[in-house]
Parts: C-alpha cells; sequence; structure tokens
C-alpha cells in the first residue's frame, strides 16, 4: 500500500466517517416511536437506548488498547463489518425488548470505529495543526447526521427496520472503502506500549466528555417524545437533527482554528456551560419552530468549542498513546450517556422538564471542575503555528 501524507490521510477519513454517520443516522431519530410501535414503553426505551452506550463503555478502552498495538485500520474495518450485520436484525418482527442485543453490538462496533478514527488523526497531525484536523473529523461525523435522517425521511415508523437494514448496507460499503486507507500507523508493534499519561489534560478533557455525554443522553431517550408532545410532525422531529447539525458542519474549521490559536481552557468551559444553558430552556418551548432555532444556536457554541477538548485530550501525549486516550474519553462520554439515557425516560415520565433540568445542572458543575483542573495546563500550544 502506497505510503500516504497526513491530509491525504485526512480526506479519505473524512469520507468513511461521513458515510458511516449518515448511515447510521438514517433511522436514528425515529427509534424511540418505532420501539414505542413495537410495545415498549418510556423505561423500556430508555434501557434499549443505553445498551448501545453501555456497550461501549465496556469495549471502547479495550478497542482504544488495540488500536495502539496492532494499527487503527484493522479496528476501523471490523467495527464497521460488526454494525453492519447487527443493523441487520431489525427487519425482524419482534417485540421491542429484544432489540437491545442489536443495540449492544452496534454500540461496541460504533465505539470501536469512533476510537480508531479519531486517534488515527490524533497521532498523524501535530499539536500546533491537530485542532484542525480533527476538527474536520468532527464535521464529517455531523455532516453524515444531518444527511441521514433527512435521507430516511421516506421511510415511516412502522417500515423503519429497513432504514436499518440499509445502514447495514452503507457500513459494509464504508468498511471496503477503508482497506484501501493508508492510516501512517505499523500494521503491529511488538515493542511495549508506552505507559499512560494521568496529566491534567487528560482529566479535564473526562470531566468535559462525562458533561456531554449527560446531555447527550437525555437527548437520545427524550428529544423526540418531547417534540412528539408538542404535535410535532415526524418531518420536523427529522429535521431537527439536521438543523442542529449543519451550524456545526459549517463553522467546525471555525473551531478548529480557534482550538489552535486561542486559549483552549476558555473555550472548552464555555462550551459546556453554554450547551448546559440551552438543554434548561428546552422543556420550556412549546414552539417546535422555535425549539428548532433554538437548536441552531446551540450548536454554535459545541462547533466553537469541541475541537478544543480533542485537542486538550491529545495534548502532550505520545502517538501510541492516543488509541487509549480517546478510549478513555469515549467511555467516560458513554458511560454518562448511557446512565442519563436508562434513567432519562423514567423522569421523563414523572415530568418532562427534569431530566432536561438535572442534566443542565450536572453538565455545568462537570464543566466548572474541569476548568478547575485546567488551570496550570497551557491553554495554547508553544509551538510555531502555521
Amino acid at each position: 500500500m502506497a505510503r500516504s501524507t497526513p491530509q491525504q490521510t485526512l480526506q479519505r477519513l473524512r469520507i468513511i466517517v461521513a458515510i458511516q454517520f449518515m448511515g447510521a443516522t438514517l433511522g436514528l431519530p425515529l427509534l424511540p416511536l418505532f420501539l414505542e410501535h413495537r410495545g415498549g414503553n418510556p423505561t423500556i426505551i430508555g434501557l434499549i437506548m443505553a445498551s448501545f452506550f453501555f456497550a461501549g463503555v465496556i469495549s471502547q478502552y479495550f478497542f482504544g488498547h488495540l488500536s495502539d498495538k496492532f494499527g487503527r485500520r484493522p479496528i476501523l474495518v471490523i467495527s464497521l463489518i460488526i454494525y453492519a450485520i447487527a443493523s441487520g436484525f431489525y427487519i425482524v418482527p419482534m417485540h421491542a425488548s429484544w432489540f437491545i442485543v442489536a443495540r449492544i453490538f452496534q454500540g461496541a462496533a460504533a465505539g470501536a470505529f469512533e476510537v480508531a478514527s479519531m486517534s488515527a488523526v490524533a497521532a498523524r497531525f501535530p499539536e500546533e495543526t491537530r485542532g484542525r484536523a480533527m476538527s474536520q473529523i468532527i464535521a464529517a461525523q455531523l455532516l453524515g447526521i444531518a444527511l441521514g435522517p433527512m435521507i430516511g425521511a421516506v421511510v415511516n415508523v412502522s417500515q423503519l427496520g429497513w432504514a436499518f437494514f440499509a445502514t447495514g448496507v452503507v457500513s459494509l460499503v464504508a468498511a471496503l472503502v477503508t482497506f484501501s486507507v493508508d492510516l501512517g500507523d505499523r500494521a503491529y508493534d511488538p515493542t511495549p506500549l508506552p505507559p499512560l499519561s494521568w496529566n491534567p489534560q487528560l482529566l479535564g478533557a473526562l470531566g468535559a466528555a462525562c458533561a456531554a455525554g449527560i446531555s447527550i443522553g437525555v437527548y437520545e431517550t427524550c428529544w423526540s417524545l418531547l417534540m412528539h408532545s408538542h404535535h410535532a410532525s415526524t418531518f420536523q422531529i427529522r429535521l431537527s437533527w439536521t438543523v442542529f447539525c449543519l451550524p456545526w458542519v459549517l463553522l467546525s474549521p471555525v473551531g478548529g482554528y480557534i482550538a489552535d490559536h486561542w486559549n483552549r481552557r476558555w473555550v472548552s468551559t464555555l462550551g459546556v456551560l453554554g450547551g448546559a444553558a440551552f438543554m434548561a430552556t428546552y422543556p420550556h418551548i412549546h414552539n417546535n419552530v422555535v425549539m428548532l432555532i433554538t437548536g441552531s444556536f446551540e450548536s454554535i457554541f459545541s462547533a466553537l468549542s469541541v475541537p478544543s477538548i480533542s485537542s486538550y485530550l491529545t495534548q502532550g501525549a505520545d502517538n501510541r498513546e492516543m488509541g487509549r486516550r480517546q478510549g478513555l474519553y469515549t467511555t467516560a462520554n458513554t458511560a454518562s450517556l448511557a446512565v442519563a439515557a436508562t434513567v432519562a425516560g423514567t423522569l421523563y415520565s414523572h415530568s418532562p422538564a427534569l431530566p432536561f433540568t438535572i442534566a443542565a445542572v450536572s453538565a455545568s458543575a462537570l464543566g466548572i471542575a474541569s476548568f478547575v483542573t485546567w488551570r496550570k495546563v497551557p491553554g495554547r500550544v508553544t509551538t510555531q503555528l502555521n
């Protein structure tokens, strides 16, 4: 396989990531309603949604370790194949509770895919340009998320299983493309891995990861239910995902520039606190159009801050440490997400505002804790920026 430059690797990974995330979100916005249609109540829906993330919790660090040892490309290919097989089960006519098995395999595969793709970029780019490089992968994720729900709009709730089947086909296509990608690392390195450095950069990033996970967990379980309670159409529910993602895609390069040039500590913290403030407002908005507009403004905060958090995560780390760091980050994010998704359905049953309010308070506390943890860490890289 011919060696690729870091930029060539980045461009190919962007295509793979966009394809996979587009396929993964074809039917995702309506999944809670699909599970409700199959006999699931809010508590069962929460458990099924959470099973996806619990699978990631127990596997992501493991896959990060494997990617540091055996290379990122094999992990990417295997994860895409597993995701494809699991997605095929949604066309089987069964009660909602059985879908927990498919979600477990999807969760483990999705976690491995994210760890391998993000750590591959972090390992190929120096710190002074890493923020901009990682922002492009994040933008590819959001582009896929923006396109997937709208492409899947031709399928109604009762036919959603076929959208997930299509997801499996898309994942297989992405796996085939990945075979030809040079990620710049050795297929297998027999030398011992360097020890993992538990420095303030990593610890603060883990706090920010938990803050984001709590918010996403509530959205995963409750967002569609909240909009549906406001008599939103399935098109409006799908559109809400796209309206959130598109500003992030457009502004992601700006977020990458900010990560490489501004103080990451302040940018990261303001992003977390801003997201928490938006989270607290949604249950009190009863106009679906206003909810869509508000979501697009929340997206701006995320686009400008997430590349800074991702850059802090790997700041000062060895290249063969990237997979484990990314594995820890996604594990912290997924664990908090899984817990939030599990309890959010029950909390929503008591009051639609309750899960959103608790998540906003928790994310704010974690954001402040990260800010304190980073207090002695340089907010800017000291090498000459390009």
